[in-house]
């Protein structure tokens, strides 16, 4: 018999075993609680009060009135509502070299490629080839056989082929592979998750690191002015023309103000090593140029999806709804373990003395059903459900409290853009109402009629209410940003390959 001759019939020989492992499959039925998704949040706003229904405007940049669209749609890349090319290149260069995105990247397809096993493994038969040989002596007398001549040393060569499956009558591993796949969407969460929180942080910090540059500049202008105003005031005190007490308070006021500018310089410092790192760059190695906020585009209209439907929009909401199907997957399969388990085996192969005789003959064959009922486990099996139980509620907690905070820092958000605004507009009428007496105090200077001191103190104060305006304004870009974050970044708009699969 030829050796494809023999593998055919050791096929045949094992196929009632395959034939009886795919009825069991299809015949068996799942334990345990099938998965229903949460309802989503039944609430009709975000916030406590009137909702916002858009903001105050005012003059200058970053000063146009926003209005919440609850029809608009969120772009995949929200960031280019701030028409920045240089914001823009900032966050692709984060998103295609930030190590955690691979970390996110590498642990769905550790996720995936662990699903992948699995199934292989429960949902199909095993089948394994066994090749073997080994020489032996046998003893017949020690087996009570006295009389029989005593044979000598002899080769025994064996061959087959060996099959066996579980058959899944209660589902146990259905629940398993469920639990499994949901961990692949929980992770395929987390990516978009990630994505979005580092888009978030690399925007921020951009707005932070320009806003605290023109903190800086404004700084050491008025720094500048004050200290010119200082000699001048110590020039009138030697012709007697101030008293030294007005003296001291503007030597305090430098004071103040040369401390305040290390301070700034150290946060300077700060985001824009965090940005570098974001950048998946280490410090030293990266040269990031403020933006200029005055360049930024603020956007008049701003998505406001509704609150029921931010949970399917928020990655970390879809990541939490996925753990809490993993754990209900994990309750069917701690009640399947209550119930018998049947698995199914069989081979076929050849037994000879002679390596050429093992393709000719198939003298070896084995069919069995083994049931195992668990019986008594000290109680075992049952804190398992329990358990499992337990772990269900907690996740489902978890849910609840996921989707709080996410409503929560939409609410934030509206509330911040709405007292932003306000703000910004009062400072903004403080900065024109100084440069207004700046412009006056010119003409006065001009005209003699009043001192080089009342022009610098003039300057100073403009300089102040300008830079005061300029923290608001950062504020509103910075809590735009936070809203479009916080409704879930429009990763459905992305590319299919980047968006996560459900």
């Amino acid at each position: 018999m030829k050796p494809g001759a023999m593998a055919a019939r050791m096929r045949r020989a094992a196929t009632p075993a395959l034939y009886l492992g795919i009825s069991g499959l299809i015949g068996g039925c799942a334990v345990g609680p099938d998965f229903q998704a949460p309802t989503a949040p039944s609430v009709a706003q975000y916030t406590a009060g009137a909702q916002p229904q858009g903001t105050a405007s005012s003059t200058g940049s970053g000063g146009v009135a926003q209005h919440f669209d609850a029809g608009m749609d969120i772009p995949a890349q929200w960031w280019s509502l701030f028409h920045s090319a240089q914001l823009d290149a900032l966050v692709r260069t984060a998103l295609a070299n930030s190590p955690l995105i691979a970390q996110a990247k590498a642990t769905l397809r550790q996720a995936s490629e662990t699903l992948g096993g699995e199934t292989g493994d429960t949902r199909y038969p095993k089948v394994d080839l066994q090749l073997g040989g080994v020489r032996q002596q046998i003893d017949t007398s020690a087996l009570g056989i006295p009389n029989v001549p005593q044979a000598g040393p002899f080769n025994l060569y064996n061959a087959s082929l060996n099959v066996s499956y579980t058959i899944d009558a209660f589902g146990a591993n259905s629940r398993m592979l469920e639990g499994l796949q949901a961990q692949v969407q929980n992770q395929a969460e987390e990516l978009q998750a990630a994505r979005l929180t580092l888009a978030g942080n690399v925007v921020t910090a951009a707005i932070r690191q320009a806003a605290l540059q023109a903190q800086i500049n404004s700084t050491e202008q008025m720094l500048q002015l004050q200290r010119r105003q200082l000699t001048i005031m110590a020039q009138r005190l030697d012709a007697g023309g101030i008293a030294e007490l007005d003296l001291k308070n503007q030597r305090t006021l430098v004071a103040q103000s040369e401390a305040a500018l290390p301070s700034l310089q150290q946060q300077m410092a700060q985001v824009t090593h965090q940005l570098a790192v974001y950048l998946g760059k280490a410090p030293g190695e990266a040269a990031i140029r403020p933006l200029d906020l005055n360049q930024l585009t603020l956007p008049e209209r701003l998505p406001l999806s509704l609150p029921s439907a931010l949970a399917r929009q928020r990655p970390d909401i879809r990541a939490a709804e996925a753990t809490l199907h993993q754990a209900s997957a994990q309750v069917g399969v701690a009640t399947a373990g209550l119930y018998p388990q049947l698995t199914l085996s069989g081979s076929a192969g050849a037994e000879q003395t002679h390596i050429s005789d093992i393709a000719n003959s198939l003298n070896v064959w084995s069919l069995g059903l083994k049931l195992m009922q668990p019986l008594f486990h000290g109680g075992e099996l049952r804190a398992k459900k329990r358990s499992a139980v337990a772990a269900y509620d907690a996740a489902a907690a978890g849910y609840q409290q996921t989707v709080l905070l996410a409503l929560q820092q939409v609410a934030d958000s509206l509330r911040a853009l709405e007292n932003d605004a306000l703000t910004l507009q009062s400072r903004t009428q403080a900065a024109e109402n100084s440069r207004s007496s700046l412009a006056i105090t010119q003409k006065q200077y001009q005209a003699g009629g009043v001192s080089h001191l009342a022009l610098l103190d003039a300057q100073r104060q403009s300089m102040q209410n300008d830079l005061d305006r300029t923290v608001t304004q950062a504020a509103r870009y910075s809590d735009t940003a936070a809203l479009l974050q916080a409704l879930g970044g429009g990763w459905w708009n992305a590319a299919e390959t980047e968006a996560s699969p459900r």
